[in-house]
């Protein structure tokens, strides 16, 4: 029987909880991706127009992959006071910290009015983005993971991860629909603000949202235990939970970290650099690769959650793994696709890329939530993810750009994908089945109470 404190809430209460969640996580990735398509379409002309066009990308994906390094302290920050204030209060904040950032994006001046301070103000505030998307991931699906019906959990814990594709659709459907409307010289001069603008207003409907929910049971047990255990020597470390992590759980983040290696290194290959690709290698211009991202998008949407049920059924490791194997061996068909030059072979391998790549991100959530102890949950899979991204995510566009630069073939790429998922398959492999925990059951904040429940046999866990 689950606990009182993982009891299913009403259902309307979930829906919105659900719903805050889902928000805020659509707009912090619209806000991230967006700056990923201008990085691709027009920051080259913009902020480093003196570099060959080649260069002038990479120059400017180097600045998108400076927001992923930015992610590890937002996790350290967000993950620390996260687990110690909540996950709410740290949720407001990180949605104020990424709107702010986005908006002021779309007010700065260009190369061509301050010279070498345009790339440094979108450094800065890129920096800014990073941050706050470091410590948004954790809390928004642990707010959900640990509101939800334990026997559905992937389910719904999905659900915020299908904020990234919703973000994503978004943000080059906002893209999309300025480069079918302005000539190229009126996007490039002023139409490419218009989208970072808005975020503006989104951000004042996601705080409306999540300003409406309450705070999660399970953390509000665990944070009343740990007040009733102040004066306990094993509770000091408690007061520390990256400590506690790197103590109790250092295996568990290695398991995170590589399990977003193939998740995280070929959503940027079929979503950011495809942008690259498309337009360079095969011919096929801005419009139609932001369209079949943007298709596929809409696919990648629908199919997480209908992935995140099916881990429910069958285990977070099977589900997991059919999506790294999947991504390995559909590699070589993609970019072949993507050669032939059609609109259709392009919204094909795009989409069945993004399908497989679901089912890693849709257990993900719950995959790593389940990992961790309550008081240190909130640090362990924000670490656990974010370290990963720095290795995985933010040198995807670059590496994959240097590679075409330098080789002049998509080999090169798909092999550098397949290397990934091969490690994200030992990662996951060596990991034990999480979905049968029930989050209160790993409550307590001492190594004994994370050891006894990482090692409790299948058959103790609530079914």
């Amino acid at each position: 029987m689950a606990s009182a404190a993982t009891a299913p809430p009403p259902p309307a209460s979930l829906k919105r909880i659900v719903a805050a969640s889902l928000i805020g996580t659509t707009i912090e990735w619209y806000d991230f991706f967006l700056y990923g398509s201008a990085a691709a379409l027009v920051f080259n002309k913009l902020f480093f127009p003196d570099s060959d066009p080649l260069v002038g990308t990479l120059l400017s994906f180097l600045t998108y992959a400076v927001g992923f390094a930015a992610r590890p302290l937002g996790a350290l920050v967000f993950g620390h006071y996260g687990d110690r204030l909540g996950r709410k209060k740290l949720l407001v904040l990180s949605l104020l910290l990424m709107g702010g950032a986005t908006f002021a994006i779309g007010l700065l001046p260009t190369h061509a009015s301050v010279g070498t301070a345009a790339p440094v103000l979108l450094t800065v505030l890129r920096l800014v983005q990073g941050f706050a998307l470091g410590g948004e991931w954790g809390g928004a699906v642990l707010l959900v993971s640990e509101h939800g019906d334990a026997r559905r959990r992937g389910f719904w814990a999905s659900w915020p991860q299908t904020g990234a594709p919703a973000g994503q659709l978004l943000a080059t459907g906002v893209l999309s629909l300025l480069t079918a409307l302005l000539s190229d010289a009126a996007f490039v001069s002023w139409g490419w603000r218009i989208p970072f603008l808005l975020s503006g207003v989104l951000v004042i409907v996601g705080l409306w949202i999540r300003l409406s929910v309450d705070e999660s049971p399970v953390f509000k047990q665990a944070l009343a235990q740990a007040e009733a255990h102040k004066a306990d020597v094993a509770a000091e470390a408690e007061k520390l939970p990256l400590v506690s992590v790197l103590r109790h759980h250092w295996r568990d983040v290695l398991v995170a970290m590589g399990a977003r290696m193939a998740e995280n290194i070929s959503y940027y290959v079929i979503t950011a650099f495809i942008l690259v690709y498309a337009t360079t290698s095969a011919g096929v211009s801005k419009q139609t690769a932001l369209n079949s991202v943007l298709i596929a998008s809409a696919v990648h949407f629908a199919v997480i959650p209908a992935w995140g049920a099916l881990s429910d059924r069958i285990g977070r490791r099977p589900v997991y793994l059919m999506g790294a194997v999947g991504v390995g061996l559909w590699m070589f068909p993609f970019f072949s696709l993507i050669d032939t030059g059609g609109f259709g072979n392009l919204i094909l391998a795009v989409t069945v890329g993004l399908v497989l790549h679901g089912a890693m991100y849709a257990p993900q959530a719950a995959f790593f939530s389940e990992m961790f102890a309550t008081r240190m949950r909130y640090s362990g899979a924000s670490i656990g993810a974010q370290f990963a991204s720095v290795a995985a995510g933010a040198p995807a566009p670059l590496i994959a750009t240097a590679l075409l630069s330098d080789y002049g073939s998509s080999t090169p790429i798909a092999l550098y994908v397949i290397a990934a998922v091969v490690l994200t398959v030992i990662a996951v492999a060596a990991a034990k089945e999480t979905r049968h925990r029930d989050l209160a059951d790993v409550a307590l904040p001492t190594g004994q109470d994370a050891d006894r429940t990482a090692a409790a046999p299948e058959d103790a866990r609530t079914p």
